[in-house]
């Protein structure tokens, strides 16, 4: 076997499987003997901690073509490592990948290309780290009818949100505490912004129900806009705010799947996930809820689940078989979260003068979004009014925070966040 990558995971998943306590154990899951032939960089020069210098290379084009059973890629992208992975199934040689990013662009051509050419394409390692979620998904929960796929999937956005909330950190302070302990990126836009989660979305939504990995736009929210204020409220409301990844069903052929903040209630599972712990809800008609929970990123972590799939398919090479692809629904259409209902939590500071409340609630019921409850709380010459609404459709809320933010008496709209039920998004 070969693997492309020698960071964090690559160098771990290296040191998995040149550990002699463990050799006739991983010897005994593939059916036969496990042999790494080279590790594929892009400067072979520079020292890999764990991994020995005869084996680093920068010819991975070269690697491709040895007699390799299995290539395993951890290096990330989609350029150049889409082709070095297209090249090597149309030779026969089986993929195991942790790169969320390239599966969620093009996962669905990759399948077919490795069932074309009798080849597996396996990649547990790109959502959640350690947690087997996407094995469950393929094979434990492959004859129930999910109804749901909900969860915590990015580390850093919940590390931040659990200081927000545990410590009292605002947002600025919460990022450079994770950027401090090397959970955030210098640059933390794919994960504060969503992309990451959104990627593994995609993925998620494919294995519980058939739609395509091919680059689909999802409906994505982040974290920047959250507030230390937003985050007291939902405590004193009996919820905590938590970046939720959902990929739902909406009728008989409809699919949601969408990345945004939400207060989640204080008995709900996830509620209790904190740090950078992953953790996913799975929904089924006849299994009721499941919930996988663990370590969701980290070297070591994704290396075990890269290795598990390597074993599968070294298994998969001794018998002469390999796994058919994910299968698609090609009745299932796209539903926009606009045309979804939920309760949702706003929040508005206005001008602390009579007749302002009045003004506010009008927008509200101009666009039929009915209020629950409202807190005010007073600001010097200002008051922040902070608003549960009943359920109401998405684009009916979006249009009443439009139409508050023309008033005169409106100094600025804050968060709009949507408040889940103990076992609904």
């Amino acid at each position: 076997m070969g693997v492309i990558g020698a960071g964090n995971v690559g160098r771990a998943l290296v040191g998995l499987l040149s550990d002699p306590t463990r050799a006739h154990a991983l010897e005994d899951a593939a059916t036969a003997p496990l042999e790494l032939v080279g590790v594929g960089v892009r400067d072979a020069t520079l020292p890999r901690p764990g991994v020995a210098d005869n084996l680093l290379t920068s010819d991975v084009a070269g690697l491709i073509e040895k007699d390799l059973d299995v290539l395993v890629e951890v290096a990330g992208g989609v350029v150049p490592t889409r082709p070095y992975l297209e090249s090597a199934l149309r030779r026969g040689i089986s993929v195991v990948t942790a790169n969320k990013a390239l599966m969620a662009e093009c996962g669905t051509e990759l399948a077919l290309i490795a069932h074309e050419h009798g080849a597996d394409l396996f990649y547990e390692g790109a959502v959640g780290g350690a947690i087997p979620i996407l094995r469950a998904l393929r094979t434990s929960l492959a004859g129930e009818r999910i109804t749901r796929v909900m969860g915590i999937v990015n580390g850093t956005t919940n590390f931040i949100l659990t200081q927000m909330t545990t410590g009292g950190s605002d947002y600025r302070d919460a990022l450079a505490q994770a950027q401090a302990l090397g959970y955030a990126e210098a640059d933390p836009s794919a994960d504060v912004e969503g992309y990451d989660a959104a990627a593994k979305v995609q993925i998620l939504s494919t294995l519980a129900f058939g739609t395509r990995l091919s680059g689909d736009e999802i409906d994505r929210e982040g974290v920047t806009s959250i507030r230390s204020i937003d985050v007291a409220f939902a405590q004193r409301s009996g919820y905590v705010i938590k970046l939720l990844g959902v990929a739902e069903r909406v009728g008989e052929t409809g699919v949601s799947r969408r990345v945004h903040p939400a207060m989640v209630p204080l008995g709900h599972p996830l509620a209790a996930v904190n740090g950078a712990t992953n953790a996913v809800f799975v929904e089924g008609v006849k299994s009721g809820p499941l919930m996988w929970l663990g370590q969701g990123a980290g070297g070591e972590a994704t290396a075990t689940a890269v290795l598990g799939d390597v074993l599968d398919a070294a298994r998969n090479r001794v018998s002469g078989r390999h796994d058919a692809p994910f299968s698609g629904d090609r009745s299932l259409h796209y539903v926009p979260s606009e045309r979804l209902s939920s309760v949702y939590y706003l929040s508005v500071d206005v001008i602390d003068q009579p007749g302002v409340l009045a003004e506010v609630a009008g927008v509200f019921g101009r666009h039929r979004v009915s209020i629950q409850s409202m807190e005010q709380s007073d600001q010097g010459v200002d008051a922040r009014l902070s608003f549960l609404t009943h359920h109401a459709l998405r684009a009916d809320v979006l249009a009443t925070l439009e139409e508050l933010t023309s008033l005169a008496s409106v100094e600025s709209v804050g968060a709009c966040i949507a408040v889940i039920d103990r076992l609904s998004a």
